[in-house]
């Protein structure tokens, strides 16, 4: 695992908006699939950051901030959330959250053909189920947890749902970054659960780790922070900025690019990573 700088959201304590059972109000989702294959690309491995979504106090809100920057489109789903689309294909959701209180955050999942048999390895290897697999309509099943330290991340098994249609295109997912205090412990927990994903002859891990201490204050939590690919960096915090987000850790280099740790208008964090 990569052993670079960035930053991320707190522990989420609840399960996001489940994904749409259908990605478009007008037609079905066996016809959207037949009219653009390229959105599902098929299951990922396990261990592969396949999916992600926002938990959002304001959704349309989030439209507007995440359509401007990188240039989404959106759908309606289930229960106020939406799915992000750029060229047609599905690359986040943005969802609203149930509760006040929870966390406005960036959740990364992780694919895995059996959620149940990777959650038990989990809480056997000293993590904590936070919300136990649960069926999302047709789509797949989901889960959240969190390792030994407290980070969250969600694990997702596809049905019918994959995850990304695109990704490592400007715009889209590029890099999951794990900020922890113990990067022993991490590349235990990790390196155990997603050996092949991290470290299997050929293998091209979207994943890596850093102290948090290399990025952020003493006192922040560990989290595993989302990063999105732009072509022009400095641009993209500029307009970031003028949408009313704000720059948490400005532009610094990293073995997989040039990174800066931003969060929305809502408070949600991210990084962008040009490269």
């Amino acid at each position: 695992m990569n052993e670079e700088p960035h930053e991320g959201g707190k522990p989420a304590s609840a399960p996001p908006p489940a994904p749409s059972e259908d990605p478009s109000p007008t037609e079905s989702a066996d016809e959207a699939r037949a009219e653009s294959p390229a959105e599902e690309p098929g299951p990922y491995p396990e261990g592969t950051p396949c999916w992600l979504d926002a938990q959002l106090s304001d959704v349309e809100g989030g439209k507007r901030f995440y359509g401007e920057l990188f240039g989404w489109t959106f759908q309606e789903g289930e229960g106020g959330s939406v799915w992000a689309r750029l060229d047609g294909r599905p690359v986040a959701q943005l969802g609203r959250k149930a509760d006040g209180r929870m966390p406005t955050v960036w959740t990364v999942y992780f694919a895995t053909p059996d959620i149940q048999t990777l959650s038990r390895r989990i809480t056997a290897a000293g993590g904590q189920l936070v919300v136990a697999p649960y069926p999302v309509a047709e789509l797949g099943r989901a889960a959240l947890v969190a390792d030994p330290e407290g980070a969250v991340f969600g694990l997702w098994q596809a049905r019918r749902h994959p995850g990304f249609g695109l990704r490592h295109a400007p715009g889209t997912f590029v890099w999951a970054e794990l900020y922890t205090r113990d990067t022993t412990g991490a590349n235990t927990f990790y390196g155990g659960l997603f050996h092949h994903a991290l470290f299997a002859p050929g293998a091209d891990p979207d994943f890596g780790r850093a102290d948090v201490t290399d990025v952020f204050p003493a006192e922040m939590p560990p989290h595993i922070l989302a990063h999105f690919r732009v072509t022009g960096l400095d641009e993209a915090l500029g307009t970031v900025r003028r949408l009313g987000g704000r720059v948490q850790a400005p532009p610094f280099e990293a073995s997989y690019g040039r990174v800066a740790v931003v969060t929305d208008n809502q408070g949600a964090s991210f990084a962008l990573l040009e490269r």
